[in-house]
């Protein structure tokens, strides 16, 4: 994996005589510069900077023994735990590309995953045995003690964690890498289909590090981490937490009164969220007896965060908070300080710094400040591509006319005569539930393989709970009398959790644009006028 990822290219901007820092590398001078000082909080306990780089070092040393060579990929399949993140870091120690799995995912779309990164080991938590199992057969090149049971019982798989690294050695022996080499390799899109590998070599990472430290992430915060390992909306926050030896207070599966408990307990300063765990978070009823004056500040990203909530959180919730916008790709990177813009809530703020935003039309053309197009960046920090697709990678490129690489977002906005940047809709039909990203399309064509659909299509429409939610619209087939729960059931069964249809609704027909392409817009409206947007 090593050769195959390290010559893919390179489109982030040249950084003259840039710096190495190997987070495998700098963490260990934490054992000797704060021992005692908490890196991991959890339900497990807590465990200071030496203890964590001991378990980091063995198992570090361990895959090596194991067979593990630099570049090759470990996947793991897990919530979020004190091991789960030590494994992260034991990964990145011996030179490892970590590849995060979703447990809501199909296993059909994590076998296609686990071949498509060439995985040399896979770590399950005890959560997800039974979903190994749907497709253990499956994984014809991995050996069965290749396979760990990240956590205490090795049940269903044979060896824990524990057990595996029992005799390995604490000894300090991380391995060289260069700003080149692979860091890890994150799924876009892991419920059915193909998914694709987003590749981020050391050189993406690094920078990103040192850019969010400016936020505050350094030796003295206190990260709430209440999203899951394998989305990079939680590394953005969590790697440069522990670049610099701060603490990770770690929540397992998110709970609106338990982050309020955890935050007030630990003291927390920083923390990363979505926008529905705000909308959530805030309507607790017990919100207001919480003391959470420890709080510096709270990002957001994965999605817009409306102006009404924004302007509920900045009332009642002590701490600035700061908007990400950004493609777990890279490329587009821009950010708003909500204590300082309070007149720019509507927009994601100003690229940062390092990045460039330029709006095009449908043709490639750049446009002037204040038209809709699609947003296009460039930026410090940027994927080397697709892992084994040129072709997707190619798709995602516009070069400027001063022959700079920038990134496609896929999302239509404008950028108005101050510079910040807007959001107005999305160019593909992506639906944003949760902060997990669903795409119309797998849903549709899971719908219309079922013997009574003529035709349907997919909109995303208000929800109170996930901010958005999937609805099914289907025209049945002449003669066919198909009830929408029984289709509903159907569908919802082979469909990856975070995916699953919200509603089925029959329709005689569906509104067509001259060319034949369903006009979604046109459906969509109803929903979200009823609902006040």
């Amino acid at each position: 994996m090593k050769n195959k990822l390290t010559q893919m290219p390179v489109y982030a901007p040249a950084t003259s005589d840039e710096p190495v820092e190997v987070l495998g590398h700098r963490i260990q001078q934490f054992a000797t510069t704060r021992p005692d000082h908490p890196a991991l909080i959890s339900e497990q306990g807590t465990t200071n900077w030496q203890a964590l780089l001991d378990q980091v070092n063995q198992i570090a040393n361990r895959l090596r023994e194991a067979g593990l060579e630099t570049g090759d990929s470990v996947a793991a399949l897990s919530e979020n735990s004190a091991d789960y993140v030590t494994l992260y870091l034991g990964v990145l120690t011996a030179g490892g590309c970590m590849v995060p799995l979703s447990g809501m995912a199909s296993a059909e779309s994590l076998s296609l995953m686990l071949s498509d990164c060439g995985a040399r080991f896979l770590f399950v938590s005890q959560k997800n045995r039974e979903l190994l199992q749907g497709f253990r057969d499956q994984l014809k090149e991995l050996p069965d003690d290749h396979i760990v049971a990240l956590d205490k019982n090795g049940e269903g798989i044979g060896q824990a964690l524990s057990n595996w690294v029992r005799n390995a050695s604490t000894e300090a022996q991380p391995v060289e890498v260069t700003l080149d080499d692979a860091f890890n390799i994150i799924y876009s899109s892991g419920t059915t289909g193909t998914p694709k590998g987003i590749l981020h070599d050391y050189r993406f990472r690094q920078r990103q590090m040192v850019r969010m430290s400016r936020f505050g992430l350094d030796g003295d915060a206190i990260n709430l981490v209440s999203t899951p390992l394998y989305s990079n909306t939680t590394l953005v926050s969590v790697l440069p937490t522990l670049f610099h030896g701060g603490t990770l207070v770690i929540m397992g599966k998110f709970d609106t009164r338990r982050f309020l408990e955890l935050a007030e307990k630990h003291r927390v300063t920083h923390a990363m969220l979505v926008p529905v765990q705000y909308q959530r978070i805030l309507a607790d009823d017990k919100f207001d007896q919480f003391d959470l004056t420890s709080f510096k500040l709270k990002l957001c990203t994965s999605a817009p965060l409306r102006p009404d909530v924004i302007a509920d959180a900045m009332a009642r919730w002590p701490g600035n908070i700061r908007e990400v916008y950004g493609l777990t790709e890279g490329g587009i990177s821009t950010s708003l300080d909500c204590a300082a813009h309070p007149d720019k809530w509507s927009s994601v703020g100003k690229p940062t710094e390092g990045a460039e935003v330029r709006v095009i039309d449908e043709d490639g053309r750049e446009l002037p400040a204040g038209e809709t197009g699609e947003l296009v960046g460039r930026a410090i920090s940027m994927m080397r591509g697709y892992v084994n697709r040129p072709e997707q990678t190619r798709e995602m490129l516009w070069e400027s006319p001063e022959g700079d690489i920038f990134y496609r977002s896929g999302d239509m906005g404008r950028i108005d005569e101050d510079g910040f940047v807007f959001i107005l809709d999305r160019r593909k039909d992506m639906i944003i539930s949760g902060g997990f990203n669903i795409y119309a399309v797998d849903l549709e064509k899971v719908l219309l393989a079922h013997p009574a659909v003529e035709d349907t299509a997919v909109i995303g429409i208000p929800s109170e709970h996930w901010g958005e939610t999937p609805l099914g619209l289907v025209v049945l087939k002449p003669g066919q009398e198909e009830s929408p729960s029984a289709i509903l059931d159907w569908a919802n069964a082979q469909l990856g959790k975070s995916q699953r249809l919200s509603v089925i609704e029959l329709r005689d027909e569906l509104p067509r644009s001259t060319i034949g392409k369903i006009l979604k817009r046109e459906l969509r409206t109803p929903y979200w006028e009823a609902a006040g947007h």
